[in-house]
């Protein structure tokens, strides 16, 4: 049998241009075990993706802000506390950087997301000075301000849980900062070529290909060992 996947999104299963790969929707249909789609977007934007591959909606959003699985939707952290940085951030001159119609942040429920164009300095020391309840998490495509302790590690857990299965059971892949605690509780992990460092570092192996290359070559692998 196929291992169950926890799998990233942006940079693992996408082109360079950050658009969904057309494999996706060749591979993953029918893959015959769990698909966790373990993201920093929005709840909205893995439960799409769920929904048009036709698989159950399992998903974990907002860096393990939000985790759904079986219908069931869970939410940790204090947004009031990501919200009153980002306040504050704003009130010393600091911009989040979408334009209008932010829809980057209109459906996040547990943090806020500001683009790589925000004033990163600014952003992090207005966070320290709120207490240590509240970090920044550069994942390369945007920097999330959410409580400490949120991560999409331990809402891996509660999914695994969930659907009666142990987190070592999970094969992880993924590309950034925000995976590492995912590679920590899943039982084998990979890190796509187009990596950052504490992914790389983190990974039990980095591929030699990047995005949905790399991606595509890891399920071939755990294919083949199952047939």
């Amino acid at each position: 049998m196929v291992p169950p996947l926890a799998l990233d999104i942006d940079g693992t299963l996408t082109t360079p241009t950050g658009r969904i790969d057309p494999r996706v929707f060749e591979l993953l249909p029918g893959w015959e075990a769990p698909v966790v789609f373990a993201t920093g977007k929005a709840f909205p934007y893995p439960v799409a993706l769920a929904h048009f591959l036709g698989r159950d909606e399992t998903v974990i959003a907002e860096n393990g802000g939000v985790a759904h699985v079986d219908g069931e939707t869970t939410t940790v952290g204090d947004p009031d506390a990501a919200q009153a940085v980002v306040e504050a951030f704003r009130e010393r001159g600091g911009k989040v950087g979408w334009g209008n119609g932010d829809t980057v942040n209109r459906w996040r429920e547990t943090e806020v997301a500001l683009s790589l164009d925000a004033d990163e300095t600014l952003l992090r020391e207005v966070a320290a000075a709120a207490g240590g309840d509240v970090e920044v998490v550069d994942t390369g495509y945007a920097y999330h301000v959410k409580s400490v302790g949120v991560s999409k590690g331990t809402a891996l857990e509660v999914v695994a849980d969930a659907l009666d299965l142990a987190p070592e059971a999970f094969v992880a892949v993924g590309d950034s900062v925000n995976d590492v605690s995912t590679f920590g509780v899943a039982g084998e992990s990979y890190a796509v070529a187009d990596a950052d460092d504490a992914a790389r570092e983190a990974a039990d192996a980095v591929l030699d290909d990047g995005f949905m290359d790399g991606t595509q070559a890891v399920l071939s692998e755990l294919r083949g060992r199952a047939e």
